[in-house]
């Protein structure tokens, strides 16, 4: 079971319905398990935030920045330190790479997809 806090519900509803078009482009490619299989959600509440993609069984959250988070990258860094310290993989896209390479978007969030559900034992330092 994942926390988040109760008030989060409507705004993410909202945000859902007015999603910008990076958020909307990345969703015809994530919704309806295209991805690899897996479902993501949209705009999810998750403890103190609203996260932009997330797939509960991957733990994987998936953050656009836009231009509204513009100026806030310590912010961006608490947030993301906070929501890995719960578990979660966090990846991060500019808007302008959803807008202008979103295909190199895709082969990054399925290379994160492989790494998280078949890790490589090797890339922890173990040896064979």
């Amino acid at each position: 079971m994942i926390y988040y806090n109760p008030k989060f519900k409507k705004l993410a509803c909202q945000l859902r319905k007015t999603g910008t078009l990076s958020e909307i482009l990345l969703w015809q490619k994530l919704k309806q398990r295209q991805m690899l299989g897996y479902d993501f959600h949209r705009q999810k509440p998750i403890d103190e935030y609203i996260v932009d993609f997330f797939c509960p069984c991957l733990k994987l959250i998936i953050e656009i920045d836009g231009e509204s988070h513009s100026g806030k990258t310590d912010e961006d860094e608490i947030r993301q330190r906070k929501l890995e310290s719960l578990g979660f993989s966090v990846l991060r896209f500019l808007d302008i790479d959803m807008k202008k390479n979103i295909e190199g978007v895709l082969s990054t969030i399925e290379g994160k997809i492989r790494e998280i559900t078949h890790p490589n034992p090797l890339s922890r330092g173990e040896y064979s």
